[in-house]
């Protein structure tokens, strides 16, 4: 059991102080979770502090894979509507 983060993490440090079981250090790009110590925050938190204060969609992982913050949960901005105001200033 253990969170993961992606490539797309900014290495802002948001994640490390909260961490209430260190679990988090930067890696050679990004910040990494040490599955050996991640705990999910079980037993600590109802959240998992790393992505309550993470201001990147997608940037963590849960267990099973999927985003622990996926995209339009942190602006509110379905994806579909997102894409296509991209499109509607691409074209402009």
């Amino acid at each position: 059991m253990a969170l993961k983060i992606v490539e797309s993490c900014v290495n802002c440090w948001a994640c490390v102080d909260v961490c209430p079981s260190e679990a988090i250090s930067l890696g050679s790009s990004h910040f990494k979770i040490s599955a050996s110590k991640c705990t999910e925050c079980d037993g600590d938190y109802e959240e998992k502090q790393c992505a309550s204060i993470c201001p990147v969609e997608g940037a963590i992982l849960l267990a099973d894979g999927t985003p622990a913050n996926p995209p339009g949960s942190l602006t509110g901005i379905p994806p579909e509507r997102l894409a296509e105001a991209m499109r509607e200033i691409q074209a402009r």
